[in-house]
C-alpha cells in the first residue's frame, strides 16, 4: 500500500514554490522509463529479425474447439511466481491454473502496522487460439488488519477482492526461437467487500519480453502502463511499471529467479516504489509447477515484505 502527502490540486495565490529537487527527480524517473521502454523496443526488434528466418510448427489451425494435441504442445511457463508476466501463451483449447495457496503481507510506517493475508488468490487461463488466451484474475478472500500505535487503536477488514480480466497475445516466439515478446491488456472490475478496493474500474497495457541468454539463463523484460483511479479526489493518473527478472536452474527441476521491479506514479505527491523479489519453483510434472518465494520493498513507499507460497497446474 502506497501512502504519501498531497498538495490542493489549485492555489490560493498565484504563486507557487519551486522545489528543484523534486523536479530532477521527476525527470530522472521519466528518463528512466524512457530508456526502459527504449532498451525493450530495441532488443524487441532484433529478436524479430533473428526468430524470423527459423522454421517453427504450424500450430495456427488449432483453437478453443480443436485443442493443441499433447505433442505439440509448448513448455509450461507460467506467469508466477515472480512479478514480470510471460510472453508465452496458454495452448489453444488448454486450461491452465495459477494461483497462490497464501500470501503474507507486512507494511510499516512510522505510527501504523498493516498486515495482509491473502487465500487462495487465482488466475484462471484459457487458451482461445495458439497464440492468444484470456484471464480470470480473483483475488478471493482477504484478510487485513491495521493498527495504530499513536491512536491505540486496531481495524480488521475482511472478505473478497477485486476481478481482472487479461488478454494475452505473443507476436513471436511462443513455440520456438531465443527470444518472445507479447502484449496484454487488462481490465480491473470491483468486485471487492467490505471496502477492500478503491470502488473504481482501472486498466492498463503490459509489454513483456523473454531472452534465453547463454548458459541456459533466462531474462525476463516487462514495462506497461495503468490508468488508476486518485487515492484523493477523483480523476485518474498513470502508473509506470519496469522489472527485470533473471533465472536459472539449481537442480534438476529444481530454479531460482531474483528480479528487481519498480513503479513510477504519476498522481501528485506520490513515491517511487521498488522491490526486490526472490524465489524457488520446483517441476512436479510437466503440467504442474509448485513455487515459494519472498519480494522485500527496497522504498518507503513499498510493502516491507510480501511471502507467499503457490502452484500452477495445466490441463
Amino acid at each position: 500500500m502506497i501512502t504519501s502527502m498531497r498538495t490542493p490540486e489549485k492555489y490560493t495565490s498565484r504563486y507557487v514554490y519551486f522545489d528543484p529537487r523534486a523536479t530532477v527527480r521527476r525527470v530522472l524517473r521519466l528518463a528512466f522509463i524512457l530508456a526502459a521502454f527504449s532498451c525493450l523496443l530495441a532488443a524487441a526488434g532484433s529478436a524479430a529479425v533473428e526468430n524470423a528466418d527459423k522454421p517453427l510448427p504450424d500450430k495456427s489451425g488449432y483453437n478453443l474447439f480443436h485443442p493443441t494435441p499433447s505433442g505439440l504442445m509448448r513448455e509450461l511457463t507460467p506467469d508466477r511466481p515472480d512479478k514480470a508476466e510471460s510472453p508465452y501463451t496458454v495452448d489453444a483449447g488448454h486450461f491452465q491454473l495459477e494461483m497462490d495457496v497464501v500470501t503474507y503481507t507486512l507494511n510499516r510506517s512510522h505510527d501504523t502496522r498493516i498486515e495482509t493475508w491473502n487465500v487462495t488468490p487465482v488466475n484462471i487461463k484459457l487458451g482461445l487460439l495458439n497464440n492468444v488466451d484470456l484471464q480470470f484474475i480473483f483475488d478471493n478472500f482477504l484478510y487485513v488488519r491495521t493498527e495504530n500505535r499513536q491512536a491505540h487503536t486496531m481495524a480488521t477488514q475482511s472478505g473478497l477482492g477485486d476481478l481482472t480480466t487479461r488478454l494475452k497475445i505473443n507476436l513471436w516466439g511462443d513455440d520456438g526461437g531465443r527470444t518472445a515478446f507479447g502484449v496484454m491488456p487488462f481490465v480491473k472490475f470491483p468486485t471487492n467487500t467490505d471496502h477492500l478496493g478503491n470502488d473504481a474500474v482501472e486498466g492498463g497495457v503490459i509489454f513483456p519480453l523473454g531472452v534465453k541468454l547463454p548458459a541456459d539463463w533466462d531474462l525476463g523484460l516487462e514495462t506497461g502502463t495503468s490508468f488508476l483511479r486518485n487515492e484523493q479526489g477523483r480523476g485518474y493518473h498513470t502508473e509506470f511499471v519496469n522489472m527485470a527478472t533473471v533465472s536459472h536452474e539449481i537442480f534438476g527441476k529444481l530454479a531460482g529467479y531474483a528480479e528487481f521491479f519498480s513503479s513510477v506514479s504519476t498522481e501528485r505527491g506520490s513515491s517511487w516504489v521498488g522491490t526486490v523479489d526472490l524465489g524457488l519453483t520446483y517441476g512436479l510434472t510437466d503440467n504442474i509447477q509448485i513455487d515459494t518465494g519472498v519480494n522485500l520493498g527496497v522504498t518507503r513507499s513499498a510493502d516491507d515484505v510480501n511471502a507467499f507460497t503457490g502452484l500452477t497446474v495445466r490441463f
